[in-house]
């Protein structure tokens, strides 16, 4: 049997009116690429009651200005990974990207949307199943006493162990790239590394936007020349999966000694994962591979597993410690 739920559509064609029109409708929701709103509003899993297309929006294009790149929310994640610049400055955003979809999906995907898609956990996706506080908050995880395989073992909660699911917010998080936002009040700068929230007591306040805020770009420090980066990606298949496990390194060298480190986590934890412990231990330490397994039981050191994803602890560490061999050229 097909339920049908209506919804009103509004195609905004200038900024203040999107903004005005989400304002005032708290249920209302940004339409951009859709490849994964439309299947949750399919699935029943998301209802707004009104979609503001935002597609006509002067909110595309990449500018370079003073050593940063400024990409626009609306973006898409090809024309971010064939830019010329990207593939020079920041290789593994060019590498997060080309690892997280099929060429038609990354023609579709805008990079606003990415940063925000949803959780892949089944409970989640399955709005059959009662038990998800992310869904429904109140009705439990149903993960804890489930199915767990590709749960988080970093920043969980008793609440909520689903994990983030975007290879490019890892890749930006390890960047310090910073969110422009803005609603009918202003607009603010928000740092990544304070964007997302890790479930707490509240699995479903995933992010610091504030009801109607729209993400209009994207602020990327670019590497300084000379800068050693990596994305590497494990899942269960090679083609087009979501990640077991994902590290985002990029590192300064003098000689062999590692001046400067900046690592992230995917596939692990419940959101986007900053590893600041490894980069502590990497930071100023020759670039051999015991040091690179150290940083990586640094990183892994505040993980709790479950039994079905303990194995997620030491796959984490290894790919981190061959991200970190491909970036700097240390052979195992």
């Amino acid at each position: 049997m097909i339920t049908v739920r209506p919804f009103d559509y509004l195609r905004a064609d200038d900024l203040a009116v999107a903004l005005a029109e989400a304002e005032a409708d708290s249920s209302a929701a940004y339409l951009a690429g859709g490849t994964t709103q439309l299947d949750l509003m399919k699935d029943g899993v998301l209802r707004p009651s009104r979609l503001i297309d935002i597609t006509r929006l002067p909110l595309r294009g990449i500018e370079q200005s003073d050593g940063t790149l400024l990409i626009g929310s609306l973006t898409t994640m090809e024309e971010l990974a064939a830019d010329s610049l990207v593939t020079q400055r920041l290789p593994l955003v060019r590498e997060a990207l080309l690892r997280s979809a099929s060429v038609q999906l990354r023609n579709m995907a805008t990079i606003g949307g990415n940063l925000l898609q949803r959780t892949r956990c089944r409970y989640f996706r399955d709005r059959t199943v009662a038990t998800c506080n992310k869904r429904v908050p109140g009705t439990g995880c149903g993960a804890i006493m489930g199915s767990h395989r590709t749960s988080a073992v970093l920043g969980t909660s008793e609440n909520c162990i689903a994990t983030h699911a975007s290879d490019l917010a890892v890749a930006l998080i390890a960047l310090d790239a910073v969110v422009h936002v803005t609603d009918t009040g202003g607009s603010r700068a928000i740092p990544l590394t304070g964007f997302y929230r890790t479930p707490g007591n509240t699995p479903d306040v995933e992010n610091s936007l504030r009801p109607g805020e729209l993400i209009t770009a994207i602020e990327v420090p670019l590497l300084p020349v000379g800068a050693h980066s990596s994305y590497l990606k494990v899942r269960d298949r090679t083609s087009y999966e979501f990640a077991l496990s994902s590290a985002a390194v990029a590192v300064t060298m003098e000689g062999s000694i590692v001046q400067s480190a900046r690592v992230a986590l995917g596939g692990v934890a419940t959101m986007p994962w900053r590893a600041v412990e490894a980069e502590h231990v990497l930071t100023g330490a020759p670039a051999r591979t015991e040091v690179f397994r150290t940083a990586a039981r640094a990183a892994l050191a505040g993980a709790e597993p479950r039994p079905q994803n303990a194995f997620k602890v030491e796959l984490a560490q290894r790919t981190l410690v061959r991200s970190l061999q491909s970036a700097t050229g240390v052979s195992s």
